[in-house]
Formats: C-alpha cells, sequence, structure tokens
C-alpha cells in the first residue's frame, strides 16, 4: 500500500481529494489518521466566465480558500492560542464583492507589482506605456491586472502529502501595454507545518519586466486595527518615496526613524509620527529592503498578543510592501459582516523594489526570453509559546 493514498469524490459542483495514512481494510470511511483534504466548489460567475474555490487543508486544523478569480486567497483561518479557529485574511464571503471595486484583497498581482513612475519603461530603445490607473503612475498591472482575470486552477495532493492548487494564466502581448507573452504560474502548497507557500514562475518570448506578489490583508486576531499587533522586519534600510510614492533612488537606514522595526515593536508606535515619508503615505506604505533575503530565517514577523498568533515570513525576494491599510474607511463590509475600517489590516508584499524598470540601481525586473521567473515565498504561522 502506498505511504498516501489519494481518494478522488466527485458529487455534482464539488471535487473533494483527501490524503491518508494507514487507511483500515472496513473502507475509505474508516482511516487511523487525515492528513490533508483539498475540496473544490463552484464560486460563481464572472465576465469572462465561472470561478472555482478551493479549500486546502491539512492536519494541523489550518484552511486555506483560494479561487482561481485573480488567484486570490479568500481566507487564512488558523487555530489561536485557544485552539479556536481565526480568518486571520479580509476578503468577501461571494464572488460579488470581488468583482466590484476593492483594494486587491488577497490577490495576485502582475505583471508588475506596485507602482511603475508615469507609466512607462523602457527596453532596448523602445518606450512602452502603461495605464496611469494610480495618480500620474501605474500600479499592480493596470486596469486588469493579474487580479482581475480568470486563471486555470488544478487541485492535488502532491508527493509529500501536502494539499497543493497550481494557477496558470497566459498573458498575451501587449496585455496593459506589456511587451511580450507571458506564461505565468502560481503554485499555492499548504504544508503540515502551517505554512503557506506561493511559488511564482513566468516565462517570456519577449524581454519584459516581471514582479509577481500576493496582496493579502492579514489581522491576526479580528480586532479593529492592526496598530497592537508588534512587528519585526529585517531590514535597515528602506526605499523612501515622492509624493506620488515613487521610489527616489536612494536607499535610507531605518536608524532614529518611524522605520525602524529592526526589532519588535507595536505596528501603532510611531505610525502617526511627524515625518514627511509617513505623511506621503498616510502611515506605512514604504518597500523594506532586505538585509538579506532567506527560506531559512525569517525576514519578518508580526505577532498579535491577543489572539497568540504569529505570522512568519519567508521569502526570496530582496523587497517587502509594508502596508498598513491607510485607504481603508469603513466602505467596505466582508465577511461575516466585518467592517473594514482604517487600519483594520496589514500587507506584507514581498517583491522587487517600486519603480524598478526605471532605476537602474535597483535589482532588475527584465526576463528575457529563454529565463525562467522564479521565486518563493513562504507564510508561516504559529501560536506565540506561553513564558
Amino acid at each position: 500500500m502506498n505511504k498516501f493514498r489519494i481518494l478522488f469524490c466527485l458529487l455534482s459542483t464539488l471535487q473533494f481529494i483527501s490524503c491518508q495514512q494507514g487507511q483500515k481494510d472496513a473502507g475509505p470511511t474508516k482511516t487511523e489518521k487525515v492528513n490533508c483534504t483539498i475540496i473544490k466548489s463552484a464560486f460563481g460567475e464572472t465576465p469572462d466566465g465561472p470561478v472555482d474555490i478551493w479549500q486546502l487543508k491539512n492536519n494541523s486544523n489550518m484552511e486555506v480558500h483560494i479561487t482561481n478569480y485573480g488567484g486570490i486567497i479568500q481566507s487564512i483561518i488558523v487555530p489561536d492560542h485557544n485552539n479556536k479557529p481565526v480568518d486571520v485574511a479580509l476578503g468577501f464571503e461571494t464572488i460579488d464583492g470581488y468583482l466590484a471595486e476593492h483594494p486587491y484583497f488577497g490577490a495576485i498581482i502582475g505583471r508588475y507589482g506596485n507602482r511603475i513612475g508615469k507609466g512607462v519603461f523602457t527596453i532596448d530603445g523602445t518606450s512602452y506605456n502603461l495605464a496611469n490607473n494610480n495618480g500620474p503612475n501605474h500600479l499592480h498591472g493596470g486596469v486588469k491586472g493579474f487580479d482581475k482575470v480568470v486563471w486555470t486552477g488544478a487541485g492535488s495532493i502532491n508527493e509529500e502529502g501536502q494539499a497543493q492548487l497550481v494557477l496558470q494564466y497566459y498573458s498575451k502581448d501587449g496585455e496593459e501595454g506589456y511587451p511580450g507573452n507571458l506564461d505565468a504560474k502560481v503554485v499555492y502548497t499548504l504544508t503540515q507545518d502551517n505554512e503557506l507557500k506561493i511559488e511564482y514562475l513566468a516565462s517570456t518570448d519577449q524581454p519584459t519586466h516581471v514582479n509577481l506578489t500576493n496582496h493579502s490583508y492579514f489581522n491576526l486576531d479580528g480586532s479593529s486595527k492592526v496598530l497592537d499587533h508588534v512587528l519585526r522586519i529585517a531590514a535597515s534600510r528602506y526605499t523612501p518615496v515622492d509624493n506620488t510614492l515613487i521610489p527616489t533612488r536612494v536607499l535610507e537606514e531605518v536608524a532614529n526613524t518611524p522605520f525602524d522595526f529592526i526589532n519588535y515593536k507595536k505596528i501603532g508606535a510611531e505610525i502617526d509620527s511627524e515625518d514627511e515619508q509617513i505623511d506621503f503615505g498616510l502611515g506605512y506604505d514604504h518597500n523594506f529592503v532586505f538585509d538579506q533575503p532567506s527560506m531559512i530565517e525569517a525576514v519578518a514577523s508580526v505577532r498579535s498578543l491577543q489572539s497568540g498568533i504569529e505570522m512568519r515570513l519567508f521569502t526570496e525576494e530582496p523587497g517587502v510592501q509594508f502596508y498598513t491599510g491607510n485607504f481603508l474607511d469603513g466602505s467596505i463590509t466582508g465577511k461575516g459582516g466585518r467592517v473594514y475600517g482604517h487600519r483594520s489590516a496589514l500587507c506584507l508584499e514581498t517583491q522587487h523594489f517600486p519603480d524598478s524598470p526605471n532605476q537602474a540601481d535597483f535589482p532588475s525586473t527584465l526576463l528575457l526570453p529563454g529565463q525562467e521567473y522564479s521565486t518563493t515565498t513562504i507564510y508561516s504561522f504559529h501560536v506565540i509559546p506561553d513564558k
């Protein structure tokens, strides 16, 4: 008998895949241990056709719900210090909320996460004009970025016995102004260690710029604000911006500024400081430059002392956009009737730096034919040990 057995059960529009260990002879409903499951069900209609949602679950009572509309993470459910399930991600219960205007809740962002100054870049002497959908600048892939398209999805149990969802999208040459046909793939994996692993892959037939990320909004205890969450970012520098949030081409030290999160600090401790950069971002909305990207040591950690939940971040990317929901204003009602007010969530978007196509000193985001774009980020969830 194989170590892991995969069961397929199709019930109308619902597909159930379970990974089991130690199955007894009495039948598939009798198991000693269920390691993981992935359930696919219909999620609704979009202008581009029907979409589905997948529920990934491990044996540590963690669940992640993901739809192939925009590759959106709809829910991340983890146990708190009382073993009570907490949904730590903002979002909507139905597809209708995602079809209405919203601030990228849980979505895959592409082709380029963050801003490109003036909506233009040049490759080999040719200028490419993009949509200016954020003031004078281009933001998050344009008017219809990867967050608003239907991806092809396939769920399975991988060889390690983990629930996994593979999403693929073919972005045509000229889409949103970007050159080249781009084959993009995002792989979501829920491990038994309560890690949500996100692998981004892409290839192109023409030189183009690529900077993929995920735009999940996190609140680790369901409170009305995240200002009491404590945060650490292993970044001694950040990229200051102008008043349109485009980097100023320099890297500045965080020491002796409100941007110093080298050691754990409450997010709200200095968020309203008299600081030009705080004024420009209306709080934190800045790219932090990791001292060393790492898949071994956490490059950032955020904790709720109320729920006891800690989220650790691991990535191969050189930076992270730390955003404190400054533009949330209470006009959006999400899951469970919860109103998403000002600073009710935070984002940690792993990335190359904003406006890299126009800033030669920044790590390059240029992808050439024959190259593979490949980068991985992990969000890991734990309960803070009692002291």
